[in-house]
Formats: C-alpha cells, structure tokens, sequence
C-alpha cells in the first residue's frame, strides 16, 4: 500500500461505503454491478464523489478496490441455486422486462465488466460460466411460466 494511503482511512471508507450504499442494494449482484460502474473503463480507477469529498480521492479509489473485489468473490463462491435467486432478485430491482433483460444478458454478457481486474482467472472463468447458467436457468423458467405451466 502506497504511504499517502494508511490502512486506518481505508477501513473508515470502505464502511462508510458497506454502510450508507451498499446496504441500501438489495441483493449481491446489485453491489456488484454497483463497485463496477465506479471504475472507469478507460484508466481502471475508482471514483465515488461522496467518499472523495468525505475521505480523500485515494482513499476512496482504495475502498471502491477491495470493496469491489470482495463482492465479487463472495458472489463467485454462491451455488448455482444461490446466484440464480440473487440474479432474480436483480433482475427484478431493475423493473425491466425480464424477457428483455434476459435476452441482452445473454447476448451481451454485461456482467463480464463487473469483474474486478485483479482477481484470480479461474474464478473469473467460474464466475462467467455460472452466471451463463443461471441465466438460462431464468430464461427457461420465464419460458415455462409464459407457457402457463
């Protein structure tokens, strides 16, 4: 860890961060998806306004980091049943039309820019295969309940 960033603010972002945001989303893959769109995509830096005013800037990048890591290895160690109820429960807190939503998914796989880029590549590879099946999971189930059975 650089010496401008010392572990103490860090931990003070990082649960400012569990306690006045990513408590307020429902589900893991909704704080996932969340920790994601903080970085930006083109330097891979984090940055959240109200932790960078409360703390400093990289403080807060550093929070956004390991925040962001953790959602996604505790989401990557779900079960297959576990993560297709919690991909259901985002699905559902986005109130787009589930066939709709589905179908991007699976086209458009979203879901592989919410990895975080310093995180085990077998888990990363587990991670997209499992959301690859839930995914059709949902889409068999949404066809089956559109079906009426």
């Amino acid at each position: 860890m650089s010496s401008g960033v010392k572990l103490v603010p860090v931990q003070e972002a990082y649960d400012d961060l569990l306690n006045r945001t990513l408590a307020r989303i429902p589900c893991d893959l909704g704080r996932l998806i969340y920790l994601a769109s903080t970085r930006d995509y083109n330097t891979g830096n984090y940055y959240h306004e109200g932790l960078a005013n409360r703390f400093r800037p990289e403080v807060a990048r550093k929070a956004l980091e390991i925040a962001h890591r953790q959602a996604f290895y505790r989401l990557s160690a779900f079960s297959l049943e576990s993560l297709v109820s919690d991909l259901e429960a985002y699905l559902q807190s986005t109130r787009e039309n589930p066939r709709e939503f589905l179908r991007a998914w699976q086209k458009l796989e979203p879901y592989r820019v919410a990895i975080p880029t310093e995180v085990n590549l077998t888990v990363a590879r587990l991670f997209t295969s499992n959301l690859r099946l839930a995914l059709a999971i949902l889409h068999y189930r949404q066809a089956q309940n559109h079906l009426g059975r």
